[in-house]
């Protein structure tokens, strides 16, 4: 009897597609997508088992760049999407890709109700504090005094904070990473996935393009002097007093995730139809 050959474990490389990612040169969203395929070598879920959703932006490509089914689609849907994909496939893995004004600006009521349910899903944030796709605009995560010329002295609009709106809308995991940190990314997002109910992950990833400054963030970013907890009163208390890049999972709480996966009653359409007669 011949012996059973296991199978070769999963590479980041098999995750990955054959078109070539079309972002400028230094932008952050690269390593965040080296971070992706290895979380999921990490995890070992077949490509097909997983999905990636996205929405509009320049993160919003890394679907196209993954060897997984993929979903692109409009401006501040993508949590819709992924939504109602999980629920009807609970068996996938559903990742979902955005970016500080797709996921923030525009579908930032999308953002705080998929917390708010809880369903299994992993949302991935590439911050950047800046619209990069559409040349430089202030953000919703963009800095009030920082001068450009769309925006001379600064827009003098208090800053979005992604992560306490995250905890305070039932999130049940919550943690930021550096696009600089390609293992530590890739292990916070397998950590995000592997946590049940919904995980939020900002990325912070420079754009080096319309905010050279970004890359001192390097500099900058530091690994969170706490280990994660599951309270949210001191996850809160820990984010309001957070300088903006602190590094690791702030917080990873115990509640139930939505139920996905109801069998669905079959009916016979003569009995749908009746349901609409007149």
């Amino acid at each position: 009897m011949n012996d059973m050959v296991p199978p070769a474990a999963l590479t980041a490389a098999q995750y990955k597609s054959g078109y070539k990612p079309i972002w400028c040169p230094g932008c952050g969203d690269f390593t965040v997508l080296a971070s992706v395929t290895k979380a999921l070598a990490l995890l070992q879920r077949p490509p097909h088992e997983v999905a990636v959703v996205s929405g509009i932006g320049c993160s919003s490509r890394l679907p196209a760049y993954t060897n997984c089914y993929g979903f692109h689609g409009v401006h501040g849907r993508s949590l819709a999407a992924a939504t109602g994909l999980k629920v009807a496939r609970p068996e996938l893995t559903v990742l979902v890709a955005s970016g500080d004004g797709d996921g923030y600006s525009i579908g930032g009521n999308h953002f705080l109700h998929a917390c708010r349910r809880n369903v299994d899903l992993t949302y991935i944030v590439m911050d950047n504090h800046v619209y990069g796709m559409t040349k430089g605009q202030a953000s919703p995560t963009t800095e009030p005094d920082w001068d450009n010329k769309l925006s001379p002295g600064g827009t003098g609009i208090r800053s979005f904070h992604p992560l306490v709106i995250a905890l305070a809308s039932g999130a049940n995991f919550v943690a930021r990473a550096f696009a600089g940190d390609q293992n530590g990314t890739a292990e916070i997002i397998a950590q995000g996935i592997r946590h049940p109910g919904f995980s939020f992950i900002e990325i912070l990833s420079p754009c080096v393009t319309f905010r050279p400054e970004q890359r001192d963030w390097k500099n900058l970013v530091h690994a969170a002097a706490v280990e994660p907890t599951n309270d949210a009163a001191r996850a809160a208390r820990r984010i309001m007093t957070d300088d903006g890049f602190n590094i690791g999972v702030l917080y990873a709480g115990d509640r139930k995730p939505y139920p996905t996966g109801a069998a669905a009653a079959c009916v016979d359409v003569v009995e749908l139809e009746a349901e609409f007669s007149l």
